[in-house]
């Protein structure tokens, strides 16, 4: 299976256990009730996964902790951010594109269950660029 196909299929399965999740709670909760219950989902799926995983921030070739914390880390793939909010906002996404590039990690999920549907409440984020090609787009930037 190529590795596209096999990160599609972990993210369907992730998104079916929270939809399983949200049929079952609704909207209202805090994400720590999510999380919890998403993760006995993945879990029992056969998923292997991390919950509140650190993630440091590599400043100058140091490692920082910030306090930074990823919800879940799926398979060693895939990071989940949930969130509990009336709606997201591009801050959300771009949250999750620099976790998605600090964990180098190519495919994230934001989950806001705070919705009636939960699928007007997700979204599927792609890290495509490599960091060394990130790096140096910010490198030619102006301050």
């Amino acid at each position: 299976m190529r590795e596209n196909e096999r990160l599609d299929e972990i993210s369907h399965r992730i998104i079916g256990a929270a939809i399983e999740v949200h049929r079952h709670l609704g909207p209202g909760l805090l994400e720590s009730a999510y999380q919890s219950c998403l993760a006995f989902e993945l879990k029992r799926l056969g998923l292997k996964l991390e919950e509140q995983k650190p993630l440091p921030v590599v400043y100058k070739e140091v490692k920082l902790d910030c306090g930074y914390r990823l919800d879940l880390v799926v398979e060693d793939e895939i990071i989940v951010e949930i969130k509990t909010i009336e709606r997201l906002l591009p801050i959300h996404d771009a949250q999750l594109l620099s976790y998605l590039r600090l964990a180098k990690k190519r495919v994230g999920l934001l989950m806001n269950f705070h919705v009636p549907v939960l699928k007007n409440g997700l979204k599927r984020r792609v890290n495509e660029f490599p960091d060394a090609e990130w790096e140096k787009k910010q490198s030619t930037r102006p301050e």
